[in-house]
């Protein structure tokens, strides 16, 4: 181990490398709240990261220097964005100043003396974390989070309350240059909830074995008082659970689950469904957020919060006043009667998902989504031949080059041509194209009033969102009223 990978017993000033992380900046806001003199480090500064940091008076650097430490903090956070090359991190080592990862810092500054809610899984984590850490603010539990997405009720992605409880989102990306475990294997969970396992991060797993090992580890973090909520389907989580977890509840859509969600509908204001709890009616919910898959992360919510003695009453009000997490089906504007939206999925399951969620409102017009593989995993031929199914329901699809492909070995590189050639070949209508303007260009010369522009990414995505928006204002006709847009998304 690298020396100097610790927490020292007095810290007033803290720096972070690679600052602009979701993750990283709810830390980075919570340690000023907490009284801490932050600073941070970063290259992609866009938001909207930058505007929370900006907002807390967080100076932040731009690109990667040993100059950023001539200050000398009393600890530096190491974002797991960066490596041991890094001219920071060079820096850093050769200064000899006191350093740790995120997970580290969570556990000294956030989560001592508190009572930890894990969510951890391939999908929904965000959203899932998110309604938890709503439903106990609206149960009066004052509690704390770190969730890798921006709560649209709270305007913010952390929280530092006052109650026993931490909610916090649990990512199974490594941890740091100096400890390649998975994140959430520094947490101990009071109530863990495991989304669902599928492969993915293919630049840290070499298989779908390394991602269930390193959940199996989770759930054996899991103390004896400790309690599991696990969904009920997919051939990899069976075989995590069947590791040695023996405390654990299943929820989701098999009617033998402890926690089962039956009679979804689908209307204007989101979906409605029926709780069933060990095979009885539990109760009746709401919720704003759109698609099954949104059912299943309430739903876990509504088992946690159950099991901390929350009544049915709370959770259901807090279920149906929850405003959703920006970059989850948002809606960045309404321009010509076009509504243009915003998503984080990148992952064909969550593709699927969101284009099958989003498609009802489109019987009016078109729905029209927008990909850039950008992720290590997505710019790879492992989903090759995955990917074009994931976009059936959809009447028109653009697909971006990937702009960083070159990181990726060419033997192992997606085929961008041949991903659109197979969506082609199953009937959707798919076009390739070499830059982001190109996708504006184009965008503003085809969409008509009523169509959703659904826009998915992990990524910035050049901005796309605005860009489409301002073009789509300047060629603005008259007599067309925004009204015609999809209102009910908002």
């Amino acid at each position: 181990m690298i020396s100097g990978n610790y927490i020292p017993d007095q810290v007033s000033r803290i720096h972070l490398i690679a600052i602009c992380g979701t993750g990283m900046a709810a830390l980075a806001c919570m340690l000023k709240d907490m009284g801490y003199a932050v600073t941070g480090s970063d290259v992609g500064i866009y938001p909207p990261v930058s505007l929370l940091l900006e907002s807390h008076h967080i100076p932040v650097m731009m690109g990667y220097d040993p100059a950023h430490l001539d200050h000398r903090p009393d600890l530096i956070v190491v974002g797991n964005a960066v490596s041991r090359n890094n001219p920071e991190i060079i820096g850093m080592i050769e200064s000899k100043i006191p350093y740790c990862s995120m997970p580290q810092a969570i556990n000294q500054f956030a989560a001592r003396n508190r009572r930890s809610v894990v969510v951890a899984g391939t999908h929904g984590k965000t959203t899932t974390s998110s309604l938890i850490a709503w439903i106990l603010h609206s149960a009066g539990l004052d509690p704390s989070f770190i969730i890798g997405g921006i709560l649209k009720n709270f305007g913010s992605n952390y929280r530092c309350g006052h109650g026993d409880i931490i909610v916090l989102e649990g990512d199974e990306y490594d941890t740091a240059f100096f400890d390649k475990k998975s994140k959430f294997l520094h947490y101990t969970p009071y109530r863990a909830v495991l989304t669902g396992i599928e492969f993915d991060h293919a630049d840290i797993f070499t298989g779908i074995n390394q991602i269930e090992l390193a959940f199996q580890e989770f759930l054996h973090r899991i103390p004896d008082d400790g309690k599991l909520f696990a969904f009920d389907s997919g051939i990899s989580i069976e075989a995590v659970l069947n590791s040695g977890q023996s405390v654990f509840d299943r929820y989701g859509q098999n009617p033998a689950s402890r926690w089962c969600a039956r009679n979804l509908i689908l209307d204007s204001s989101g979906m409605q469904f029926d709780v069933f709890h060990a095979g009885s009616l539990f109760g009746h919910y709401k919720t704003p957020l759109l698609g099954r898959h949104n059912v299943w992360n309430a739903l876990a919510a509504i088992a946690v919060a159950d099991s901390i003695d929350i009544s049915k009453d709370i959770t259901a009000s807090a279920i149906a006043s929850f405003q959703g997490v920006r970059r989850r089906q948002e809606i960045r504007g309404c321009v010509n009667g076009v509504t243009v939206m915003d998503d984080f999925a990148h992952h064909p399951t969550a593709v699927q998902e969101t284009i099958l969620a989003v498609k009802p409102h489109c019987s009016d017009g078109r729905l029209i989504a927008v990909f850039e593989p950008g992720t290590h995993t997505s710019m790879r031929a492992i989903f090759q031949n995955t990917y074009p199914a994931a976009f059936l329901g959809a009447d028109e699809v653009c697909i971006r080059k990937p702009s960083r492909i070159e990181k990726v070995p060419l033997q192992e590189r997606l085929s961008p041509e041949k991903l659109v050639e197979d969506m082609n070949d199953i009937g959707l209508n798919a076009q390739l194209f070499p830059d982001t303007q190109s996708i504006v260009r184009h965008l503003v010369q085809t969409v008509r009033p009523n169509d959703i522009v659904l826009i998915m990414s992990n990524s910035g995505f050049d901005n796309i969102h605005q860009h489409l928006i301002d073009r789509l204002i300047d060629s603005k006709p008259q007599g067309i009223n925004d009204e015609l847009c999809v209102n009910s998304l908002d």
